[in-house]
């Protein structure tokens, strides 16, 4: 009888997947840099004095919400000091995160399924105590509601049921185990309070202040102005180990200007205390003056090395103008980066080749022995240059230039059935003429497109500009309503769920997503999901090889350029810590001296 009890005993257990002990954090592939003992982040002063204030300023024409997970309205800057997640990412690591709403995570080995252990201090702004129940709602509310971003119902799709065992603990069931960034994905959920959102309209634009349990509050608004944001002295998180050394400004004020030339004078004329610069001729002519003169202002260049990504002129290939590749080609051939860089850009960047550029993720030379595995099953779907080609964005350096360029693109064009009628490129079937819009809302970038322009009218192209303020700009980016936009794909050392945002078919027409192109194809589809299910980094770095020269080789975009430093300009009596993350410079790490 005993042996029949132990035998039914490992049977029963056997049908589940048991897991380790939970732990303080968790990595996506290989160990966590940070043991269980851990004080503090590297990259952090942990004896950073508290107070003072910080001002930063804002190009942007308005805001209208605190909410920034809708598809409604125009998000306020800063609402991430508002609302903190399950777990915080280091900034030092490829994947890695750490314990914060959620003190410790359990997951199987395969896996299928990842359990959050709830801080049982951990509290809203207002006092509320954070519960299980709130981070079932926060990921009802993400995943479900009909004007939550589509990104977040991409991002957790794969999630098949939700088990609240008690009060502070809460478990992810999977619909597959080959999700492998799933577990940690769901540690980056936004934790809402179910308390207040139940009174309050989640689908609504509205500036009233939310019940948060992030690090600041909100102290002040004024509407298209600016917004100050007060550090909650109650945090109940302040003085975990991921928080040493963070968060250590009384205030953050977030002060917005119409104007890019205007906000860099009112940081000049010291209006506010720390400046991104991203404008090339600013960098190399504009930070000068007394102030840096005498040391009050300071101008750095801060290297990373985190991906780059890719900015880049982006097709809609919904309109029929974009669909046909040869097309799409044809038109990089007509934009000249080389003189761009050198007459607008001082020569200061480099050229994006991939969509993980400035990364061992990006794809180069022909695909690997590895590649060719993924790729070869494709073979019939994908151009044969995938297999055969180095892939090179147009270049006008010699013994190249830009009317041998234009040749190109003019025997491209012709090929794909255009062809120059009196002057403007035509149809041959349809008659059609070929023009287009630029939609920017920089006007900075109007200097760029412009020259483009001048060499797009050589094809008999006719193109025109509008610049549009942010908020049209996001409303018709939101609907699709563009020809061709200047956009960006934002990449992490750990590409996974959020590729089905940027480039899967569910995504295409989807309002809001980031499919901003309307990429709607199997191959990249199935790509995707082998980068998702990568089981170890060789093997996900070798899948992102294979999806990026896919892209790259469907020629939805022209590639712009990227720079592997920041370049940042700040007030003197801001302090800084000795060691920059990875992942570049992070203003949350600085102190007022």
């Amino acid at each position: 009888m005993r042996l029949l009890q132990i035998v039914f005993i490992l049977c029963f257990f056997s049908s589940f997947n048991l897991s380790a002990a939970p732990k303080h954090g968790v990595a996506m592939h290989g160990n966590l840099k940070y043991p269980a003992s851990f004080q503090y982040f590297e990259y952090v002063n942990s004896d950073a004095p508290k107070g003072g204030t910080l001002k930063l300023g804002v190009v942007a024409d308005n805001f209208d919400s605190f909410n920034r997970f809708i598809i409604k309205g125009v998000s306020a800057a800063g609402t991430d000091y508002l609302y903190q997640s399950l777990l915080e990412s280091s900034e030092d690591e490829a994947f890695s995160e750490y314990g914060l709403i959620a003190e410790q995570v359990d997951m199987p080995e395969d896996r299928s399924s990842v359990t959050f252990y709830l801080n049982k201090k951990a509290q809203f702004s207002d006092g509320h105590p954070i519960t299980a129940e709130d981070v079932e709602y926060s990921f009802n509310m993400l995943t479900k509601h009909d004007n939550a971003k589509p990104f977040y119902s991409a991002y957790y799709g794969d999630v098949k049921s939700i088990n609240i065992i008690d009060q502070h603990t809460i478990q992810f069931l999977f619909k597959t185990n080959q999700n492998k960034e799933l577990p940690l994905i769901l540690g980056q959920i936004p934790v809402l309070a179910k308390h207040y959102w139940e009174k309050n309209d989640f689908g609504k634009a509205s500036l009233s202040i939310p019940v948060g349990n992030g690090p600041y509050t909100v102290k002040s608004v004024q509407p298209g102005r600016s917004i100050t944001y007060q550090r909650n002295e109650s945090y109940w998180a302040k003085d975990l180990p991921i928080n040493k050394g963070r968060y250590n400004f009384d205030q953050v004020i977030f002060e917005y200007y119409k104007d890019n030339t205007i906000a860099l004078e009112a940081f000049k004329a010291g209006e506010f205390d720390f400046r991104v610069e991203r404008t090339a001729r600013n960098w190399a002519n504009a930070y000068t003056g007394s102030k840096f003169d005498s040391g009050e202002l300071v101008k750095e260049e801060v290297k990373h090395e985190r991906p780059a990504g890719m900015q880049a002129f982006v097709f809609n290939t919904r309109r029929e103008l974009f669909k046909s590749p040869l097309v799409r080609r044809a038109l990089a051939f007509a934009f000249d980066f080389e003189w761009t860089n050198q007459n607008l850009f001082n020569g200061q960047y480099t050229r994006s080749s991939s969509f993980f550029e400035n990364s061992e993720l990006a794809s180069s030379g022909l695909p690997s022995e590895d590649e060719l595995k993924i790729l070869e099953p494709f073979r019939k779907q994908l151009p044969e240059a995938v297999f055969t080609q180095v892939y090179t964005v147009p270049s006008t350096k010699v013994p190249a230039s830009i009317r041998k360029n234009l040749r190109t693109a003019i025997k491209l064009l012709k090929e794909a059935g255009w062809q120059v009628i009196d002057n403007q490129l035509t149809h041959a079937a349809t008659g059609k003429v070929f023009a287009f819009e630029f939609l920017l809302y920089q006007k900075d970038f109007e200097r760029v497109v412009q020259p483009f322009i001048k060499n797009l009218q050589k094809l008999g192209i006719s193109t025109t500009i509008r610049i549009v303020d942010t908020s049209q700009y996001i409303n018709r980016r939101t609907a699709f309503d563009f020809d061709v936009m200047v956009s960006g794909f934002g990449q992490s050392n750990s590409p996974g769920n959020e590729q089905r945002e940027y480039w899967h078919s569910s995504k295409a027409n989807a309002p809001g997503s980031r499919n901003m192109i309307g990429i709607s194809e199997p191959v990249i589809d199935s790509l995707i999901e082998s980068v998702i299910s990568a089981p170890d980094r060789a093997s996900l770095i070798t899948r992102t090889h294979a999806l990026d020269r896919v892209l790259l080789w469907g020629h939805y975009i022209i590639p712009n350029w990227f720079n592997p430093v920041d370049r940042i300009a700040y007030s003197q009596r801001l302090g800084k810590p000795a060691v920059s993350p990875k992942s570049g410079v992070s203003i949350d790490t600085w102190w007022e001296k």
